[in-house]
């Protein structure tokens, strides 16, 4: 029996020259982990994720 190519019937109602290729997928992937990066640069969110997550609060003293 064979077996179909992997994702041979995900696109295939369009035309070869515009199916996604794995270039442009590891190409959108790579702008989308530059854009992420460059967004928590710009912000820089590191004290509230700290306070947020890894410190534990205080118990209240009556």
């Amino acid at each position: 029996m064979a077996t179909p190519a992997a994702g041979s019937g995900l696109l295939k109602f369009l035309r070869p020259s515009t199916r996604l290729q794995t270039t442009d997928m590891k190409a959108a992937v790579l702008w989308g982990v530059a854009a992420g990066t460059s967004a928590l640069y710009l912000v820089q969110p590191f004290d509230y994720l700290r306070k947020t997550f890894f410190e534990k609060p205080e118990p209240e003293q009556n």
